[in-house]
């Protein structure tokens, strides 16, 4: 598909924005930013006329990749705030990681609808979270023991590596119903981040290797613009404005009552959540 300098321009602006974006993401609600990168992605790589069958899983691996540095980067600066549960993590590691390998191997042989699937109904469990949720929702003032901590590592690995997202947002709700504060939550998510980024975006390359040989006429999915289900090229456009703004929502995160963020990034899910179950038909 050829494109005019000016429509170009306009795209990478997008990617851009959306970059800097997930960035402020990351360190404000510490999350990796996967839940705005989709479905810009998504939308971007339709443009593109990248085939349907292997739109979402490209639009999921790429996410992952972006996270990467993204999280390093929001969890140092909370580290350095001293806001890092490093217990939890712990507990989580193993488990997250095994959930991460069980949905990379998912997505090697998963239709794109089970992407679209998952992202329409985490989203927007998530968005009610955001926008009706209150801080007497508590099920415990003490986190579970150690096989219920494991179990839900293991799910949260499993629904981030299809949604290509850090699970930040699945991490900080289950930490705050259970008596976590919230600025502790999205710090300590911040560190899952990279646990399950970085075997996530090795998952999704293996995943797509052998889909992307199916489609020799299209270069953008094959080497060097592509590994696997990871576009370079959006990684390439995303990462180097992520990177600028984690630190900067990490610090805001400490800084700001973040109600009217929730509200507007809830909004935000609420939109992606009817966007892709309005693509089912």
């Amino acid at each position: 598909m050829d494109f005019t300098w000016i429509e170009l321009a306009v795209i990478i602006a997008c990617l851009s924005a959306a970059g800097a974006l997930t960035g402020l993401l990351a360190g404000v609600f510490g999350v990796g930013g996967g839940a705005v990168v989709v479905p810009i992605l998504y939308e971007f790589f339709r443009m593109l006329g990248m085939p349907e069958d292997i739109r979402m899983p490209f639009c999921v691996g790429t996410s992952l990749a972006v996270i990467i540095p993204t999280s390093i980067q929001s969890f140092r600066t909370h580290f350095a705030h001293k806001a890092v549960d490093s217990s939890i993590l712990r507990i989580w590691a193993v488990p997250a990681v095994l959930g991460v390998i069980a949905g990379g191997i998912i997505a090697r042989y998963a239709p794109q609808e089970v992407f679209k699937g998952v992202f329409t109904v985490v989203a927007a469990l998530s968005a009610f979270r955001l926008l009706f949720g209150k801080e007497s929702w508590r099920l415990a003032s003490e986190m579970p023991g150690r096989a219920v901590m494991r179990l839900y590592g293991f799910v949260i690995g499993i629904l981030s590596a299809l949604m290509g997202i850090g699970g930040g947002q699945l991490s900080s709700m289950f930490m705050t119903v259970y008596g976590r504060s919230i600025h502790q939550a999205v710090a300590t998510s911040s560190g899952l981040g990279i646990l399950i980024s970085i075997p996530g975006a090795l998952g999704y390359i293996y995943a797509g290797w052998p889909r992307a040989a199916q489609y020799p006429e299209l270069a953008m999915i094959q080497p060097p613009f592509a590994l696997g289900y990871i576009s370079l090229i959006g990684v390439a456009l995303l990462v180097p404005a992520s990177i600028v703004t984690a630190p900067i929502g990490a610090r805001l995160a400490h800084r700001l009552a973040k109600r009217r963020l929730e509200l507007a990034f809830g909004l935000f899910l609420l939109l992606v959540s009817a966007r892709f179950l309005v693509s089912f038909w």
